[in-house]
């Protein structure tokens, strides 16, 4: 007796020529998320802050890729009438990985987080991947339970993200437990440090330092030769000139917890809660730092992905 193999619907990826011209060549390409559009500077500073973003992938050598949810499609790669149009429509809802499938089934719209934008940059064959800051483990989750999609979707997706480390206001020493517990490996590129965001240090040491970007590309691909089914995370600091002094940005961030607490703030509103917080106290440098962290994290996605790039071509002839 036969059993017939069970049909999925294809997921509808739909690439801008850019992109599907890269990918096609085994040329470098960055996946970025577009939440940092939709949910980020008001508009027009967020448009024109994406662009900047894909200008830096593109100043480190390789072609970018915004990831978003339109019409029940993925696009992998946003034209500029994309960006725009994301950029100016209030309302469009944050989409991640545990939403992504009804999202899609109802033809639904959506900018991606981080978890969603590895789901879709995974499909479309893309190696790497650019934040400036990943999510963690939240304070307080050992009763609360807040912990980031984005840790959980880094044992799953087949794709090397480089960031700026995870924002200050989280726990980032439980935050790296989690990611050795799940054997994701952390590399540090630029800094021993494992570094905060907008903070070049977190006061962690990473588990590896690795700044020569072909070792990079090699520890990427021996990490899935080794038949690991998730991702490498490639942390960079912010660049010295950029940065807010740690000190700092702790105190603003207790300040504003205590006033979440008193607010009745809770779960995911915590976050925006104490970004914008800390923005108030910081008279708008943790604004700015947060773009600045964008475009240079970009920058050195790009680098790294053309490095990977370079690497499979060798290994290929």
């Amino acid at each position: 007796m036969t059993i017939p193999s069970r049909q999925h619907p294809p997921v509808p990826l739909v690439f801008t020529d850019e992109v599907a011209t890269a990918l096609a060549a085994g040329d470098p390409v960055v996946a970025l998320e577009s939440n940092v559009i939709t949910h980020g500077l008001p508009y027009p500073d967020n448009a024109a802050t994406a662009r900047k973003v894909e200008d830096a992938v593109r100043a480190g050598g390789a072609v970018p890729a915004t990831i978003g949810i339109d019409d029940g499609r993925v696009l992998v790669g946003m034209t500029d009438g994309d960006i725009e149009r994301f950029a100016s429509t209030p309302g469009i809802p944050k989409v991640s990985s545990r939403d992504l499938a009804a999202v899609l089934a109802s033809g639904g719209t959506g900018a991606t987080t981080v978890a969603s934008s590895l789901v879709a940059a995974e499909l479309a064959g893309i190696p790497f991947f650019s934040s400036a800051g990943i999510g963690g483990v939240h304070r307080g989750a050992e009763t609360t339970m807040d912990i980031s999609s984005d840790l959980v979707q880094f044992t799953r997706s087949r794709v090397a993200v480089v960031c700026a480390g995870a924002k200050k206001i989280l726990d980032l020493g439980l935050t790296m437990e989690f990611l050795e517990t799940h054997c994701v490996p952390v590399i540090a590129h630029g800094c021993d440090d494992f570094p905060a965001f907008y903070c070049r240090s977190s006061g962690l040491r990473a588990p590896q330092r690795l700044d020569d970007p072909a070792l990079i590309a090699r520890a990427v691909e021996t990490h899935w030769a080794l038949g690991n089914p998730g991702g490498v995370l490639i942390t960079s600091p912010t660049r010295p000139e950029d940065a807010i002094d740690e000190d700092d940005v702790e105190a603003a961030i207790a300040d504003a917890l205590r006033g979440a607490a008193a607010d009745g703030v809770r779960g995911g509103a915590v976050t925006k809660y104490v970004m914008r917080a800390v923005d108030r106290a910081t008279e708008g440098r943790s604004a700015r730092a947060n773009t600045a962290v964008l475009v240079h994290t970009a920058q050195i996605g790009g680098t790294l992905a053309a490095a990977h790039a370079q690497l499979r071509r060798e290994v290929n002839q």
